[in-house]
């Protein structure tokens, strides 16, 4: 009779839940590489060839902002957020939405970039040892319990890849009409993903933290202060780092409560 690995099979079937597997059985095989798109979005295929024609992305952008300026409060527009079907990775493996949530009158708001594995399976945002080092981090700054966290997208991508452009811009509608309905005196963005998705900037994060930018929509007369650092996933990776990303929350904290704080200084949250 043959023995099994435990342990390996344990790590199989981890791998197998994380790539999106839901059944070892089933009764007809299924081709999972295939993606069916809902409707009306379905692809159109052509008589004369057997090319699907991809969803029209500027109709999948219109829908979302339909959607979300319908939304009139913070609840609402994260309930409109989660039942989107326009993002393609909504139907990638993800197991639910994981948009944002906080105080409806915060004056903070963090955008971050995307669910992974802990947001995923838990459906709280920025959980997990970064979103621990994050909290940290707010809570040091006296800014936890003001902060409004949202993020850039909001299913999690296959394997943590980053998300594409296209995903970004479909998700995009909903973070801009949080900005609308919250009027954060300060947003920080977690990274170059949220830096990209809202600023339009193709700049690297390292060029784009340590000083102020201004994020302002393209209707109405709304716009913010915002401050770009580095994501905490990367502070977990590369520790020295997270002095930067300190400065960057300290600098926040400074400009809410109109004082002073030293943001140079040495002195910062830590997790285990």
């Amino acid at each position: 009779m043959q023995t099994i690995d435990v342990a390996a099979a344990e790590s199989l079937l981890a791998f197998w839940r994380d790539a999106g597997v839901e059944a070892c059985y089933v009764d007809a095989a299924v081709d999972r590489t295939h993606v069916e798109l809902p409707a009306p979005r379905k692809a159109v295929l052509k008589a004369t060839a057997s090319v699907a024609v991809a969803p029209n992305a500027s109709e999948c952008i219109a829908e979302a902002r339909h959607a979300a300026q319908a939304a009139t409060t913070l609840e609402a527009l994260m309930a409109a957020a989660a039942s989107f079907d326009g993002c393609g990775l909504k139907q990638q493996g993800a197991r639910r939405a994981v948009v944002g949530g906080g105080p409806p009158d915060a004056d903070l708001l963090v955008i971050g970039a995307a669910p992974g594995l802990e947001e995923d399976d838990s459906g709280d945002i920025f959980a997990g040892k970064a979103g621990r080092l994050l909290d940290a981090m707010l809570g040091a700054a006296g800014l936890k319990d003001r902060a409004y966290r949202m993020n850039a997208v909001f299913w999690r991508p296959p394997g943590d890849r980053p998300a594409a452009p296209e995903e970004q811009a479909a998700c995009l509608p909903f973070v801009e009409r949080a900005l609308e309905l919250l009027k954060p005196r300060a947003v920080l963005l977690l990274g170059a993903a949220p830096a990209r998705s809202v600023l339009k900037s193709a700049e690297t994060v390292m060029a784009l933290r340590g000083d102020w930018r201004e994020w302002r929509l393209g209707e109405g007369n709304v716009s913010a202060p915002v401050r770009v650092t580095l994501n905490p996933v990367f502070l977990l990776k590369q520790g020295q780092a997270k002095k930067q990303a300190w400065a960057d929350v300290l600098a926040v904290a400074a400009r809410l409560d109109g004082a002073g704080r030293d943001a140079g200084s040495d002195i910062g949250p830590h997790t285990d």
